[in-house]
């Protein structure tokens, strides 16, 4: 059996090693040599659509496709034949998403954007300094006692509500099914009305998929409380893209910090860019999947034993 494996990013190979599968690099932005494309196995990370297009149509022996994106729409939309298993790379990225998105609530609360704007400028933020109100009803300046609602509650959700909770914030959850996941109370989308009306920060971790596009729609952004301010670290398509620009315009919330958008690189026509209030990161939460080896190995052994892998789409 040959795995393939992807130069895209650093892999301690030796470490799978030992199963009796030939362990073979390639190009992720080439098309497959013609001595690799009877392979069984293929990693993918970053790979060019061009690439993972031609791997479709001429990669007749495989079976198992490893993306190492938590959302591998990339792949999906390649091509492959039904009977080709794919698995994410859920998990992979918790940390890293996590720790981005503890990021962005500090800087909305504590607005170190806007005080480097006035850096660039020579100008003294004076408004942001001094003597100032502590948790104020009308404004996010503190996850200390502040209402941080995680729409998407999965791996990434459980990765980061531990983080929040140590600095004083209240956590609750929203996903397909209600519940009590490691302490934080956990609601259905039903209950969204309610939840969002008396939230101070979104954070959203929405998978990319038709059910899930503007699911942050005008309607739902007026339930939220003019101070509130949107998180955005799962996918761009979540959100109306429009409507926030006019709540954003209008100070209808207090502002969003988006890392994925509907269409990236975000056009520079788009209105976001200079909506007030709104922080644009280059979708850089994830990038580095941490682990990798790891979740390869664990599946390629379940596979040879013919057992279900783990993250099948």
């Amino acid at each position: 059996m040959k795995l393939l494996y992807p130069t895209s990013l650093k892999l301690d190979v030796a470490s799978l090693e030992g199963f009796g599968v030939s362990l073979h690099p390639y190009d992720v932005k080439a098309l497959i040599p013609e001595d690799l494309i009877d392979a069984e196995v293929l990693v993918a990370w970053t790979n060019s659509a061009e690439n993972l297009k031609d791997a479709a149509q001429r990669m007749k022996n495989l079976r198992w496709i490893q993306s190492l994106a938590a959302g591998p729409n990339d792949v999906l939309s390649a091509g492959f034949p039904s009977n080709v298993t794919v698995t994410t790379g859920s998990g992979c990225h918790d940390r890293t998403v996590a720790e981005h998105t503890l990021g962005l609530l500090l800087v909305a609360a504590r607005r170190f954007d806007e005080m480097r704007d006035y850096q660039v400028q020579g100008k003294w933020a004076g408004h942001l300094g001094g003597p100032q109100p502590d948790r104020p009803k009308d404004r996010f300046t503190t996850l200390r006692d502040a209402n941080v609602l995680i729409w998407g509650y999965g791996n990434i959700a459980k990765t980061l509500a531990p983080h929040l909770t140590a600095w004083g914030a209240t956590v609750r959850g929203v996903a397909r099914s209600a519940g009590v996941r490691d302490g934080v109370q956990v609601f259905a989308e039903d209950s969204l009305p309610e939840l969002l009306s008396r939230t101070d920060a979104l954070v959203m971790i929405l998978p990319g998929s038709e059910s899930t596009k503007n699911a942050l729609n005008s309607e739902r952004l007026k339930l939220l409380p003019k101070h509130a301010w949107v998180v955005n670290v799962g996918r761009g398509t979540s959100i109306d893209e429009d409507a926030l620009a006019d709540a954003l315009e209008k100070g209808e919330i207090g502002g969003a910090a988006l890392d994925v958008f509907a269409k990236e690189p975000l056009p520079a026509e788009s209105r976001l860019y200079k909506a007030p209030n709104c922080i644009v990161s280059p979708h850089a939460a994830g990038g580095r999947p941490q682990d990798a080896e790891a979740l390869i190995a664990y599946n390629l052994r379940r596979l040879l034993a013919g057992q279900e892998l783990k993250n099948v789409i």
